[in-house]
């Protein structure tokens, strides 16, 4: 039998019924303790959280790890999604095996110092030596313990196609399909408590074929793996479609054989109403990337709608580039605020944000084992204090982390285990990481 740890007496919890707390044995939680009681079984240890705000840990369902190398480039600021895009492919062309190791590190050491437990990353980008891309990342995410949806990216269609992508970026199809394939094979663990799952991810409608995104189709069905793309960033986008396939994103997807529950989109800005119910009858997921859509100027997501007619929805942070942070409590304050702009201050609160970035997130990546603090469910949690001059005089302590903007995370624990510990990743030198890092980041000046 595994100890049983007793997570005791939280200052505030997001779960009903544990008011005192939740019991965690092995990788699971095993109990949660109401108000007035104790632990049914006996525990092993306890841990005091009276000073912390426990929350189920974020899941961030959208992410491109090699961006951190990049953030705030001159080359891209003060630009909107194509032309950033322009801007910046040439740049990441530069790409090394070692550069990306580092820049994944980085991002998943960020990700977690925010409360985030699971990080989905949609890595696409594969010059010459770079073929063993999502081979590197699930051995950093194995050695750093954080759970992850690592989605096989893909580009095959360049500007000698029609696509945006400049030649030097993009893959031949069979190469991709291959290795694929291949990653399935390896990696991709379907079982509930499994620490690594891979997606096929074909990039967006501007730089793909549709033959890549059916052939994507039908191998992830196989393997019963999820599929993401890009898709309604922008009315770009959506123009583009027009153009060169006579028809709106919504439509390519249901020709593509993606609509289905299956399938989460990042963005989702430019739907029409019509668009939406289609989405919500197939429960295809949506990721809402508020500070990138933001940065970039793309539009606002219509959480609200896409939510009442029954798909999905969950946050991610976006690219590191775009962003230009990995912090997903901070991507919750975002989307809190947006959506108010949008929808009117009482129309959404701090419980639909946490929930967007936990439960939500966890439906879109097709996993019911996380997302919630309830017995039988993967012990992935996130504590927060509330001793900075940010808190001082927050009455409700759940609304305060993310209406007073808390942005890292006092302890992590993700499957059981603590993976951050008094505000610092285990096992990990920030500063030698952080060093390494902005070497790496210079060869992209």
């Amino acid at each position: 039998m595994s100890p049983r740890l007793w997570i005791k007496d939280p200052l505030a919890i997001f779960a009903e019924g544990a008011e005192r707390g939740v019991v965690v044995e092995g990788s699971r939680i095993a109990e949660l303790v109401r108000c007035g009681s104790e632990p049914a079984g006996s525990v092993e240890a306890a841990f005091d959280a009276s000073g912390h705000v426990v929350v189920p840990g974020l899941v961030n369902a959208h992410h491109h790890f090699f961006q951190t190398l990049t953030r705030a480039h001159p080359s891209a600021i003060n630009k909107e999604l194509f032309p950033w895009l322009q801007a910046l492919y040439p740049i990441w062309a530069r790409l090394t095996p070692d550069t990306f190791r580092i820049a994944v590190r980085l991002a998943l050491v960020e990700l977690l110092l925010s409360g985030c437990t699971t990080a989905a990353d949609h890595h696409y980008l594969f010059p010459r030596g770079l073929e063993g891309a999502i081979d590197i990342e699930v051995e950093e995410a194995r050695a750093l313990g954080i759970r992850m949806t690592i989605t096989r990216g893909s580009m095959n269609r360049s500007q000698k196609d029609g696509g945006l992508p400049p030649d030097g970026v993009v893959q031949d199809e069979d190469a991709i399909l291959a290795d694929s394939e291949r990653v399935l094979r390896l990696y991709h663990d379907p079982a509930p408590g499994s620490l690594v799952q891979i997606g096929l991810a074909p990039c967006s409608p501007f730089s793909v074929t549709k033959r890549l995104m059916q052939e994507s189709a039908v191998l992830a069905q196989r393997f019963g793996a999820p599929l993401h793309t890009h898709l309604a960033e922008t009315l770009d986008e959506e123009r583009y479609c027009l153009e060169t396939y006579g028809c709106r994103t919504v439509d390519l997807l249901e020709q593509v054989g993606w609509l289905t529950s299956r399938t989460w989109l990042a963005h989702g800005v430019h739907f029409s109403d019509k668009e939406i119910a289609r989405l919500g009858r197939q429960h295809v997921g949506i990721c809402h990337c508020a500070t990138s859509n933001m940065v970039l100027a793309s539009g606002i997501c219509a959480t609200k709608d896409i939510e009442a007619a029954g798909a999905p929805v969950g946050l991610g942070v976006d690219g590191s580039a775009s962003n230009d942070a990995s912090n997903m409590m901070e991507a919750v304050r975002h989307a809190l605020m947006i959506g108010r702009l949008k929808y009117g201050a009482a129309a959404i609160t701090h419980i639909d944000a946490l929930r967007w970035a936990t439960q939500g997130s966890a439906r879109c990546l097709g996993r019911a084992d996380i997302g919630r603090i309830a017995p039988d469910l993967e012990a992935d949690l996130a504590l927060y204090r509330l001793d900075e001059p940010r808190f001082s005089g927050a009455h409700d302590a759940l609304a305060a982390l993310v209406l007073c903007g808390a942005h890292r995370a006092d302890r992590v624990m993700v499957a059981g285990k603590w993976r951050v510990i008094d505000g610092a990743p285990v096992d990990v030198d920030l500063g030698a990481l952080l060093d390494a890092h902005k070497r790496a980041a210079r060869t992209f000046a």
